[in-house]
């Protein structure tokens, strides 16, 4: 949250706050803020832990860090450490290093897109001016 935050970002503030509420006033303005955020901690973790014994034993190693949607759907693609994809095998076999150093790259594969192009046109061919069929469900 505050990684973008510099050293002249913070020293600015420091002095601000000095400015605003005066060197006597600054420390008991700290403590009150940390006394306040210790709470909110709390009772962040109080629900927590009031969530998890609701939701049963089944739920006891369950972490709110899944609900991130980046982590939700890195979970969901990658699984629990296991590759269900083959995105590991998949990485290992390109090696993109030598690929990006070779001066004459030579292609190591060919693709014929006319059969590719003829397989998927699976009705019969059309006449000269007529019309392809239209499907409203399909669009």
């Amino acid at each position: 949250m505050f990684g973008d935050i510099g050293g002249l970002e913070v020293a600015t503030i420091v002095v601000l706050a000095i400015v605003i509420f005066g060197p006597d006033k600054l420390p008991k303005l700290i403590q009150d803020t940390m006394g306040f955020i210790r709470k909110i901690r709390s009772f962040a973790d109080n629900a927590k832990e009031d969530i998890r014994s609701e939701l049963g034993p089944e739920f006891q190693n369950f972490d709110f860090d899944d609900l991130n949607p980046k982590n939700f759907v890195r979970k969901q693609l990658l699984g629990d450490g296991d590759d269900p994809l083959g995105l590991k095998d998949l990485k290992d076999s390109v090696d993109l290093k030598s690929a990006l150093s070779d001066p004459n790259p030579t292609p190591t594969a060919s693709v014929d897109f006319s059969k590719a192009a003829t397989a998927a046109s699976a009705g019969p061919a059309l006449a000269a001016g007529e019309r392809p069929p239209f499907d409203p469900d399909a669009t």
